[in-house]
């Protein structure tokens, strides 16, 4: 696989390959996501059109995203040999995915007895109109040759748990065709049309030299948008050029918003435009009823499901290069509040306990089996489900960032000081008063670090809770003196007596006298053994480590970090040398057996002078969808497929960490950490509805705004920058 500037390339035709480059060569609009694959590939190959928030049930499996019919299948024939890269003869092969504009292509040479006939092929899934699929497909060949073009609407679609849709019309309407279908557990109707420019039912004949070229434009429409959606799509302009001219307009305003530019290390600078581009490939752009699966659009894997990386690696992405965006990510959580105190309820409790695994309902996917044991093939029980209480806390957490970025309180008028309320009830609820220590606890939960369930004050979780408490109170406050409306009904209708008190005595683990915080209580008297250790005791490969008798459960070893996270997080709150006595206690304890982990480990490495692990860990971050080197299994459970977490993750260690940006309620500060390779880094920051224009050059740092800045307060190494 070549790097070439905004490209990945792929020069010859692997087998062993097609999985991974599905998810090396995804392209997406939000709307729905396609596996790079190739034309020819059907359901074997994992083809998958993912559309973003619809979801079925088959049966008594698992729900899942639904993987749409495949708009872009094309079979093409020569001399009636079908021109197959897994099964025909290949001259030459070259797959590429232009990063700049979300655009596909392949180029094949094919040797046919005596004959070279080229396939190439462009396609898109439009930015501009979401529910366009387009694609470009030519063919030629040295010498006379005749072809014949098979393509349709191909419905024998990938799918994990089973089908997901019957067909309910197939038809042509003109110059249109037609498939119509309709999900099975809710009937949620689906609709797709296709046009081809030319006719393809026939045997073509093409002379030496001469090349045949077809576009096809499928419309994809469901639920509420298939109103009229025939109608519609006949109304599109269907030529390629314009639509392609569209989609790049598109693209070019993201990028103007969201790039940045690293000037002196190349491997690093396209590592973090691949990243960012899968970050804007995947946010839903023009609705605020579904998240961001953990996969992205890539195919159904954890269900299609959002989880917290949503609001803790993914959400500072957006709020800074786009703060609608944002919004609609913090919408659908308060749009999902009804199915987070349904969740509460099932558990016995008041208030909100959010999806650890959320769909469109935001009711919990999460099963409370969700591994398989490789030894006994049972169902094993985890505490996924019922002990991630962190949840709730991240979704104020996403609320409150989003408030503090943009400077845009509305959302708390539009649910989301309930919102921040019923998930604080929900912990109060939750909560363990202990009368002899006069505090209050979080017991029985799961941390990041999965591998230990249901411990006893978990030092995030006891810190996510703290910092939800204090955005409530903010919130409130806020309220009170812009929003007295507001503010009056809220009480009218909501108990606070019990605010002020949980906030003064939830207990938040502190450092011990080597300045180190213990993850958990108890977590310091576990067996102490190193990862190469307890690799040594594994007896098959990818033995889950966590549950109750995983290889983990009673050792230090950790799935992520954890603590780290914690101090990533609120760094602000800890000195230099907590940091690094919990940086160095903990990295070699952490298998980083999450893609989530690494990013916090370079963040924090750069505030503690660790300028080769802060590297280290952003490159690991960056180029995980690149090198595809990361977990495939859980015990026997396929989780491959993209990871917008680790995308977000790389942007986060860039601008946090390389970058050096924090931020207060009414400060920005940017205190720059650049890599020795890093010459410069420019990048563009919206803050409280300014965009900013940043350039570190080496010490020296120059901004520029796009309007009057007099309401907004940035510093340079905490000192006050003079616009």
């Amino acid at each position: 696989m070549e790097k070439l500037g905004w490209k990945i390339k792929e020069n010859e035709f692997l087998k062993s390959d097609v999985e991974q480059n599905g998810s090396r060569y995804l392209i997406g609009n939000g709307y729905m996501g396609y596996r790079g694959t190739l034309e020819e590939f059907g359901k074997e190959q994992l083809v998958a059109l993912n559309m973003a928030g619809l979801f079925d049930r088959n049966g008594d499996k698992w729900r899942e995203s639904v993987n749409a019919p495949n708009p872009f299948f094309v079979k093409a024939f020569a001399n009636d040999t079908e021109l197959n890269v897994l099964t025909a003869n290949i001259d030459s092969h070259e797959q590429v995915l232009d990063i700049s504009y979300g655009l596909h292509s392949r180029n094949t040479v094919f040797c046919v007895n005596d004959t070279k006939v080229s396939i190439k092929a462009e396609r898109f899934l439009s930015m501009a109109n979401e529910n366009l699929a387009v694609i470009k497909y030519s063919v030629s060949a040295d010498k006379d040759t005749e072809i014949k073009i098979n393509t349709y609407l191909d419905s024998d679609v990938w799918s994990i748990n089973g089908d997901h849709f019957e067909v309910t019309e197939q038809t042509k309407q003109d110059d249109i065709s037609v498939l119509k279908l309709m999900t099975l557990e809710n009937k949620i109707p689906l609709s797709l049309y296709e046009y081809i420019n030319q006719d393809v039912e026939n045997p073509i004949k093409i002379k030496a030299g001469e090349t045949f070229a077809f576009v096809k434009v499928s419309g994809v429409y469901w639920g509420e948008g298939i109103l009229n959606s025939l109608d519609t799509f006949k109304q599109v302009n269907k030529d390629y050029d314009a639509l392609l001219k569209e989609h790049k307009s598109k693209w070019n305003e993201i990028w103007y918003n969201s790039d940045i530019e690293v000037e002196g290390d190349n491997e690093a600078q396209f590592a973090l435009r691949y990243s960012i581009y899968h970050l804007n490939s995947i946010v839903p752009r023009n609705t605020y009823k579904c998240g961001i699966p953990a996969r992205g659009l890539s195919g159904q894997v954890y269900k299609g499901a959002s989880f917290w990386d949503t609001e803790m690696f993914m959400m500072p992405f957006f709020s800074f290069t786009d703060a609608s965006l944002c919004k609609n990510l913090v919408k659908y959580r308060i749009n999902t509040l009804a199915g987070a105190m349904r969740k509460a309820k099932e558990f016995d409790f008041d208030g909100a306990f959010y999806a650890w695994e959320s769909q469109e309902t935001g009711d919990d996917a999460c099963s409370l089996f969700n591994v398989t044991d490789i030894f006994t093939k049972r169902p094993m029980r985890t505490h996924f489900k019922d002990s991630q209480i962190h949840i709730s806390a991240d979704v104020v957490y996403g609320l409150w960032q989003y408030c503090t970025v943009s400077g845009d309180y509305s959302l708390l008028e539009e649910g989301g000081l309930d919102m921040m309320y019923q998930c604080l009830f929900f912990f109060y609820d939750y909560a363990v008063y202990k009368p002899l220590k006069n505090r209050y606890e979080l017991h029985s939960v799961v941390g990041p670090d999965e591998y230990h369930e249901r411990v006893n004050n978990n030092a995030f979780t006891n810190k996510m809770v703290k910092y939800a408490v204090d955005a409530l109170v903010s919130a409130l406050d806020y309220a009170k003196n812009n929003m007295p409306q507001l503010y009056e009904e809220f009480l009218l209708k909501n108990d606070i007596s019990w605010v002020d008190e949980f906030a003064q005595k939830l207990y938040i683990p502190q450092p011990n006298e080597n300045e180190v915080i213990e993850q958990f209580d108890g977590y310091f008297k576990l067996e102490d053994i190193g990862l190469p250790e307890i690799r040594s005791r594994e007896l098959i490969p990818h033995e889950y480590w966590g549950g109750g008798n995983g290889l983990a459960t009673t050792t230090r070893i950790i799935k992520q970090a954890d603590v780290v996270m914690m101090l990533n997080i609120f760094r602000s709150e800890y000195s230099k040398s907590v940091k690094k006595a919990n940086w160095e206690f903990y990295e070699p304890y952490t298998e980083h057996g999450s893609s989530l982990s690494a990013c916090a480990y370079g963040i924090v490495a750069t505030e503690i002078g660790m300028a080769d692990w802060a590297y280290k860990y952003f490159m690991k971050t960056a180029t995980v969808d690149l090198t595809g080197d990361t977990k495939q299994y859980v015990g026997d459970l396929y989780i491959g497929g993209t990871h917008p977490a680790a995308n977000g993750g790389s942007w986060n260690t860039a601008v946090f960490g390389f970058g050096g940006v924090s931020y207060t309620n009414e400060v920005l500060d940017i205190t720059p950490n650049l890599p020795e390779s890093w010459k410069s880094m420019k990048f563009k920051l919206l803050w409280k509805d300014v965009r900013l224009d940043i350039a570190i050059n080496g010490d020296d740092v120059k901004i520029t705004a796009d309007k009057p800045t007099d309401n907004i307060k940035v510093t340079v190494n905490k000192k006050e920058y003079k616009f």
